[in-house]
C-alpha cells in the first residue's frame, strides 16, 4: 500500500498585501500606544489625587471622634468610589465602553439587594443612627423593650449592656424605625413615688413628714420644688404621690433612700402603711 503525502502549497503574499498589513499595524500602533500612554499617565495622576483626597478625608474624620463607626464607613466608601471612578476613566481612555461597567454594576447591585434585603435595612438604619445621633456610646436608652447602656454602635447592629450585665444586640433597621427613650440627654430627672397610708391618717401631717425628708436630702433639687399630694382613694389606702427632681446621676440613690426614710418616719409617727385587705360583714 502506497501512501501519498501531499505537501501544503505555500501561500504567497504579494508585496502590496504586505505593505497594506504593515500600514494597518502602524496605524493601529499610533492609535493604541498613545491611548495606553495617556491611560497610564491618567492613572498615575489620578492615583496621586485620590490618595491626597483620602488623606485629607482621613484627617478630617479623625477630628470627629464621636462616631468612629461612621467615620470608618465613610472612609471605606470614599476609597471604593474614587478608585472605581479612576479605573472607569482609564478604561474609557483605552476604549472600553463605560456602559459595560455600569451594566455589570447594576446587575450585581440588583442581585445583592434582593439577596440582602434585611441586612440592607439594618445598614440604612445604622447610617441614620450614626448620622443623626439619637443616642451615643455610653447613653442609657430603652429600645425594643430593653433597657441598658449603649456599648457599641456598628453599621448593622447596636449593642446594649443591661443593668444585670447582659449584652443585647438589636438590629439597627428595627431600632431606627421605633421609639427610643434616651435617659442620658438631660442633666436632671424626676422620680415619682406612690405610697399608701391607712384611712383616717392625717394627710397634712403625712405630707409634712415627706416634705421634711426631701428638704433634708441635699440631692433633691428645690427648683422645681418637691411635690406631695393625695392622688387616689384606694381600696385599702389613701395614696400619696411624691415627685422630686435631682441630677441624673443621683436619681436612683435618692429614690431608694427616700423610700426607706419615708417608711422609717411613718413608723416613728405611727402612720400605718396598710396592706391590701377586705372587710367582711356577716349577717345572721
Amino acid at each position: 500500500m502506497i501512501i501519498h503525502i501531499k505537501h501544503p502549497i505555500p501561500m504567497e503574499i504579494s508585496q502590496e498585501t504586505a505593505d497594506a498589513l504593515i500600514r494597518q499595524g502602524v496605524d493601529l500602533a499610533y492609535q493604541v500606544v498613545p491611548a495606553i500612554i495617556y491611560a497610564f499617565l491618567f492613572y498615575l495622576v489620578g492615583r496621586f489625587i485620590v490618595k491626597k483626597v483620602l488623606k485629607g478625608l482621613r484627617s478630617y474624620l479623625t477630628t470627629r471622634e464621636d462616631s468612629p463607626s461612621l467615620n470608618e464607613f465613610l472612609y471605606s466608601f470614599a476609597n471604593v468610589v474614587l478608585f472605581a471612578v479612576l479605573f472607569m476613566g482609564v478604561a474609557a481612555i483605552i476604549g472600553i465602553p463605560i456602559t459595560s461597567f455600569l451594566a455589570i454594576f447594576g446587575a450585581a447591585g440588583l442581585a445583592v439587594g434582593l439577596a440582602l434585603q434585611g441586612s440592607l435595612s439594618n445598614f440604612a438604619g445604622g447610617l441614620l443612627i450614626l448620622a443623626f445621633k439619637p443616642f451615643g456610646v455610653g447613653d442609657v436608652i430603652v429600645g425594643q423593650g430593653h433597657t441598658g447602656t449603649v456599648f457599641k454602635i456598628q453599621i448593622l447592629y447596636t449593642h446594649l449592656i443591661t443593668f444585670d450585665n447582659k449584652e443585647v444586640i438589636i438590629p439597627n433597621g428595627i431600632l431606627a424605625n421605633s421609639d427610643i427613650i434616651n435617659m442620658s440627654t438631660q442633666s436632671t430627672r424626676r422620680t415619682e413615688i406612690t405610697v399608701g397610708v391607712a384611712y383616717g391618717t392625717n394627710i397634712k401631717q403625712a405630707k409634712e413628714i415627706v416634705l421634711n425628708i426631701l428638704a433634708k436630702d441635699s440631692r433633691v433639687l428645690q427648683e422645681p420644688a418637691p411635690f406631695v399630694a393625695l392622688s387616689n382613694f384606694g381600696d385599702s389606702s389613701l395614696d400619696l404621690v411624691i415627685r422630686a427632681w435631682s441630677s441624673a446621676s443621683d436619681l436612683w440613690p435618692m429614690h431608694f433612700d427616700t423610700m426607706e426614710a419615708i417608711n422609717s418616719e411613718f413608723e416613728t409617727h405611727g402612720i400605718e402603711i396598710p396592706f391590701p385587705q377586705r372587710v367582711i360583714h356577716q349577717r345572721k
